[in-house]
This record gives C-alpha cells, sequence and structure tokens, in this order.
C-alpha cells in the first residue's frame, strides 16, 4: 500500500513535469514547497480574515525567484536534494524514504487540510 502510494504521487509528479517542461525535482519542489503551503495559507488566512501568512509566502517565493531566475532549476535540484536527505534521516529510527515520503508528504498533509477545513466549517 505504502509503495503504491509512493508510486502514484511519483509518477503525478512526473507527468506533471512532461506537460509543463519542468523536471521531476522542479515539479516537487514547487508542489510541496509553494503550492501546498500556499493553499494552507489561504485557508488560513481566510480563517484569519486578513491575507498575512499569504502574503509573506508569496513574498518569500518572489524573492526565490528573483534570486534564482538563471538557476531555478539548480536551486531545485539542491532543495530537492536535502529534502531527500531530511526524509532518509528518519531511517535511523526504522523507516524508510517510501515510508517517510508517504508520511511527511501524504499523510499529514491530508491531516493539515482536515485540520483546516474544520476550522473554516
Amino acid at each position: 500500500m505504502i509503495k503504491s502510494i509512493f508510486s502514484e504521487v511519483a509518477q503525478s509528479l512526473l507527468w506533471i513535469g512532461r506537460k509543463t517542461g519542468l523536471t521531476y525535482n522542479e515539479v516537487n519542489i514547487l508542489v510541496y514547497y509553494l503550492l501546498i503551503p500556499l493553499s494552507w495559507t489561504i485557508m488560513l488566512d481566510c480563517w484569519l480574515g486578513i491575507p498575512v501568512a499569504t502574503g509573506a509566502l508569496l513574498c518569500v517565493w518572489a524573492g526565490i525567484f528573483i534570486a534564482t531566475r538563471h538557476t531555478f532549476r539548480m536551486w531545485c535540484d539542491w532543495a530537492f536534494k536535502d529534502s531527500v536527505d531530511f526524509l532518509n534521516w528518519f531511517n535511523r529510527w526504522g523507516s524508510n524514504y517510501v515510508l517517510s515520503s508517504v508520511i511527511i508528504c501524504v499523510v499529514i498533509p491530508i491531516i493539515i487540510y482536515a485540520l483546516l477545513i474544520m476550522l473554516l466549517l
């Protein structure tokens, strides 16, 4: 089940990359470090009634895009490698890359979405 979830997510990111002309690493970083957090900040800001978190996140990403305008692909490769290293860090407690990826990149985001949706309702 875990390998199946991991494979489906990876295949989806590869498909997005093929459709957009971006690399797997670029899509991964944009999805997990921009789009998902952006959706969370939008939901949080709706609950708060002011766009503070969304504005802050967009400012950070504007800075990243400006600072890496000629090296964005390399920056994404670096960020992806650090993400892999982080996920492999959990191996010391009996996890592995695939399991850690599914927990941190699928299960935890679903829990956060559930909590934010409950806040909004």
